[in-house]
Parts: C-alpha cells; sequence; structure tokens
C-alpha cells in the first residue's frame, strides 16, 4: 500500500478477470464469414484475451490477438485486411495507477493479427499488471511476474504444470481452479489443443462440447483452433493469472508425430511438411514466446532455459521435433530396438544443449519441463519388458544419457516434469530400473490431464499392476487437474490437484495427494494429514490444517 489506499489482492483480481473474460460470446458460424468493411472495428477485437511468458529477471513476454470472429474460417478472425497499431501499457498496480511501461505494436494480419511484445529493464521479482488498448476498446488486464535477481534465491516460487487440455472432452474449470491458486508462474507441458474434427476422439460418455471445422491441416484450420480454445474464457483466466512457459507435444500438430514423420506413415501424406509448417506458425502467433522462437518453415527453436533467480533453473524441452521414428510400429512393445544406442528423443544438438545446461548450473533445483514419461514404465509382470515406444522407453540410450548426464555433473536436485498421459503419477528415477536396489538419483512428477479422456475416475493407487510392477513408481491417480507446486531452498512440495469431474462446468477441486522433494534427497516422499491428537478424522476434514498435522513418510 505505497500511496496509502487499500490495493486489492491477487486473488480479488483473478476473480474481477475471470468476469470480464467471461463475458465473451462466440459468433456463430453464418456470422463468421462476413468482414467489417469500416475503417473502425465495430466490436471489441480483445475476444481471445491476453496472455504472458518467458519470464526473465528483468522482463517478460505480453502477448494479444485480435479476433471479431474467432471461428470465421479462414482463420483471421473476422479482422480487416490491414495492420492496426496496438497501444499496451505495464503497471505495477491492477488499478493502472502507476504505470512504468507503454508502447505501441502493430497487429499484422499475415501474423494473424497477433502480438508478441517482449520487455526488459524492469525490476526483479515483482508483480506488474498489464493490458492492450486498440481504437477505443481496452483489452482484459492481465497479472505477470519477473523472476528474482540473478544470484538470489527471492522467495519462495509457486508453481504449478499442466497438460492436456481436448476442449471436446469437456470444461476446462480446472483452468479456473489454477487461476484461483494465486500461481507465480504455470508450465504448459504440451496437449495445448487438439487436431481432431468433430466425432473422431470421443470420450467415455459422450463429448460434451464440439470442435468447429475439419481436422487441423491447414495454417487456417490450426488458427481456428487456437482460436476456438481462446474463447474458452476459464482458459483465459489462467493466461491472465501469471506467466506461462509453453512447449507442445505431438496434438498441437499430429498425434505421435516424430520429427518429419507423420502419425501413421503408411498413409501418403505429401502435404506433411507444410502442415507441420503452418502448425509451428498458428502455435508461435498464439502463444507468449520470445522472437527466438520465430518459426523458420519446418523449424522452430522452442526448447530453451529460464532461470528462476538462484532457486531454480527451468530446462524446457521439445521431444518431438527432433526425435527418431517410434520404433517397432509404435504402441507398447517388446522392442530390442528401444535400447539402440543410435536412437535419440532429443535429438544430438538439444541433448548436447541440455547436458551442458546441468554442468554450468548453479541452481538449487533443476527442472526438466518436458512431455512424455521418462522413467521406465514396464506393463508386463512376467519376464518380458513391454513399454511404450512414444515415451522415453523407447529410447532408453537417450534416457540413460541425459540421466548419466546430471549425475556426472552433480546436479544439485534433478527433478522432471511431465504430461500426455491423462493421469497424475509420482516416481523415482534411476540408473537401472531392473535393480530395485539401484540408487535414486532423480524425482518425477506426472500431471494428469485438464479433461483429455473425458471425467476419469477415482481409484486406490496401490491397485495399479504398473506400481507392482515397477516399484520406483509410487503414485497413480485417474481424475482430472492440474499438479500445485511450493519450491523453496528446502523443499518442493507437489499436491496433485483433482476435480471430480469435467462433463459440466463448475466442479470443486481437492488435493488428492502431497509429495515433497527434499533438498540433496533424490526421490518422491508422500506426506499425509493427520488428526491431532482429540480431533477426529472428520473433524479434521472440515477443519483443515488446524487440526492435522503432516506426517512425511518415506520408502
Amino acid at each position: 500500500m505505497p500511496d496509502g489506499r487499500l490495493v486489492p489482492s491477487r486473488r480479488t483480481f483473478l476473480v474481477t478477470a475471470g468476469l470480464v473474460a467471461g463475458a465473451v460470446t462466440v459468433p456463430s458460424r453464418a456470422a463468421a464469414h462476413a468482414a467489417p468493411r469500416s475503417r473502425s472495428l465495430p466490436a471489441d477485437p480483445f475476444t481471445l484475451g491476453v496472455a504472458s511468458g518467458d519470464p526473465d529477471h528483468d522482463g517478460f513476454v505480453l502477448w494479444t490477438r485480435l479476433a471479431l470472429q474467432p471461428l470465421a474460417e479462414d482463420g483471421l478472425g473476422g479482422m480487416p485486411s490491414r495492420t492496426l497499431p496496438v497501444r499496451w501499457e505495464v503497471a505495477t498496480d491492477e488499478r493502472f495507477r502507476h504505470i512504468v511501461r507503454r508502447g505501441t505494436a502493430v497487429a499484422r494480419p499475415e501474423a494473424a493479427h497477433s502480438v508478441h511484445v517482449e520487455l526488459n529493464g524492469l525490476q526483479p521479482g515483482r508483480d506488474y499488471w498489464y493490458r492492450f488498448r486498440v481504437e477505443r476498446y481496452i483489452s482484459p488486464v492481465g497479472r505477470t511476474r519477473t523472476a528474482p535477481r540473478p544470484g538470489t534465491f527471492g522467495p519462495a516460487l509457486t508453481m504449478a504444470f499442466a497438460s492436456c487440455s481436448n476442449y471436446e472432452h469437456g470444461y476446462f474449470t480446472a483452468y479456473r481452479r489454477l487461476a484461483e491458486e494465486d500461481p507465480d508462474l504455470v508450465l504448459h507441458l504440451g496437449d495445448y489443443q487438439y487436431e481432431y474434427r468433430k466425432d473422431t476422439y470421443v470420450a467415455p460418455g459422450g463429448n460434451p462440447r464440439d470442435h468447429e471445422g475439419p481436422e487441423t491441416e491447414t495454417l487456417a484450420d490450426y488458427r481456428r483452433r487456437h482460436a476456438q480454445y481462446k474463447t474458452d474464457p476459464d482458459l483465459q483466466a489462467a493466461h491472465a493469472a501469471a506467466p506461462w512457459l509453453v512447449v507442445w507435444d505431438d496434438h498441437e500438430l499430429d498425434n505421435n508425430w516424430a520429427g518429419e514423420t507423420p502419425e501413421r506413415p503408411e498413409i501418403p501424406q505429401p502435404n506433411f511438411p507444410e502442415r507441420r509448417a503452418a502448425a509451428f506458425r498458428a502455435y508461435y502467433e498464439n502463444m507468449p514466446l520470445r522472437r527466438t522462437s520465430v518459426p523458420r518453415g519446418i523449424d522452430m527453436q522452442l526448447y530453451r532455459r529460464i532461470r528462476w533467480g538462484r532457486l531454480a533453473t527451468f530446462h524446457m524441452l521439445d521431444t518431438r521435433q527432433y526425435r527418431d521414428d517410434q520404433a517397432c510400429g509404435d504402441g507398447y512393445r517388446a522392442c530390442p530396438a528401444a535400447s539402440d544406442p543410435e536412437r535419440s528423443i532429443t535429438g544430438p544438438e538439444q541433448e548436447k544443449w541440455l547436458l551442458k545446461g546441468f554442468r554450468v548450473s548453479k541452481a538449487r533445483w533443476d527442472v526438466i519441463g518436458q512431455q512424455v514419461f521418462f522413467a521406465q514404465r514396464d506393463s508386463d509382470a512376467g519376464p518380458l519388458k513391454v513399454t511404450s515406444m512414444d515415451a522415453w522407453d523407447g529410447y532408453v540410450a537417450s534416457r540413460e544419457r541425459i540421466t548419466k548426464g546430471w549425475v556426472e555433473a552433480g546436479v544439485r536436485n534433478p527433478v522432471v516434469l511431465t504430461g500426455d498421459v491423462h493421469a497424475h503419477w509420482a516416481g523415482d528415477l534411476k540408473l537401472d530400473y531392473d535393480d530395485p536396489d539401484s540408487p535414486t538419483v532423480g524425482s518425477e512428477l506426472v500431471c494428469t490431464s485438464i479433461t483429455s479422456g473425458g471425467d476419469g475416475g477415482d481409484s486406490d493407487p496401490a491397485d495399479h499392476p504398473f506400481l507392482q510392477i515397477n516399484p520406483h513408481l509410487r503414485f497413480y491417480n485417474n481424475q482430472r487437474g492440474y499438479v500445485l507446486t511450493k519450491i523453496t531452498k528446502k523443499k518442493l512440495t507437489a499436491h496433485f490437484k483433482v476435480l471430480p469431474y469435467v462433463h459440466a462446468p463448475g466442479a470443486p477441486v481437492h488435493t488428492k495427494a502431497t509429495f515433497v522433494i527434499e533438498d540433496r534427497v533424490p526421490g518422491v516422499q508422500q506426506t499425509y494429514l493427520r488428526p491431532v491428537e482429540g480431533a477426529s478424522a472428520a473433524r479434521a476434514q472440515d477443519l483443515g490444517r488446524r487440526t492435522v498435522r503432516e506426517e512425511t513418510v518415506r520408502p
């Protein structure tokens, strides 16, 4: 309260921002064909919200995209075919009494009227608020944050990570609940959108929502699909709540694509390079990414490193663009080729970059944000090893080189974050998964989907056969949700958040399980809430943490 007046809390801001975002109306397909002829915009073009990303200690990227009619079939959002000046402002308060930076960007039709503003020169380790203006229209307000000053730890970091948000499979309530957690940083680990046309990929019980348009193959298709997702008010609220670090997985282009190979190479797709270039271009246009990620034809630099002071370094990987094709025809296989030392999921240049990052890191926590299951996940209780060829199990030598790399570099606390599999998992990382007594050398936290797979279902983790076959795996849950972490110098605490359903909007959220990774103690340790003396279990549930204590159980 520097000026002596009450400043609304960040949570109040999120609720207000959510109400603004919730006013978005998606026009009908008939209306989407009409483009304005007037020189002035006839309606609010900020229908896709705002976002920020890739924070540094002195700046971040701001993003918006103008669209009068988000579902226009040409992918251009019903915008006039001319450039438009877009003013932007950054303030130290959400009411914009103290504006510290302002300027003008240009929204161009050839970029689908997307805007990326890359800022530096701001103060480290603090919140900022931002907004855009075009003509008489003002965007929703977003909150973002700079990283701590280099060489300092700063306060505890609240970081959430998520993946797999299929618009058709449910409502994005999990994004709303994530925003209400007041995070400092959000990681999205892929499958931000899905490529399928209506009724192609159906969740158990049916799809409560439908995709517009055909399967995404052209630039117009991908732009339109991104726009449909961005009109969702819950997704808009999550983007407006904090800066994001994003990486793709497969569905941003084509299910299980690998390098320059589509999912089903036996079906001729002579246009696949063009499809890949279109997907990459639309991805950049719709994400808060720095200019280093501007696509160049069929290539796009997405792996990158973000430092959060000395507390954490985030190594964001791309395990799709440079990988060898899946071995043995993909799927779960007992496949000798999976151990071929020449096979790579990262490609040689990215692997070299990652290993160098391990060697020079001075962070307390080295966090690897990536897409597919890292630890071994054998599905066969007998002598065969049957694993997923699409995950790191299909690239065993690649996984061994990277794991040995962080061990040999003396990385203090390596933690792998994963999406893709539509379920929560937690586990220990090994150099030798076939030896249960092999030392634990790292930790893996896997987030479930936002919606993909539909409602899912609760279960007892002990009943899952994978946990019995793979003793290094510690936890499983098949509900929808996200993972909320708190990172301090002493420990990383991960709360596995779940929703009971996604087939309808407005579901509540609760913590299904909590795991802790202690400084210099590799591996995950589950914590339980135990009633204090004199308090019943029911009373503990009612009163929460005031009547319970945490008890950490080490395996």
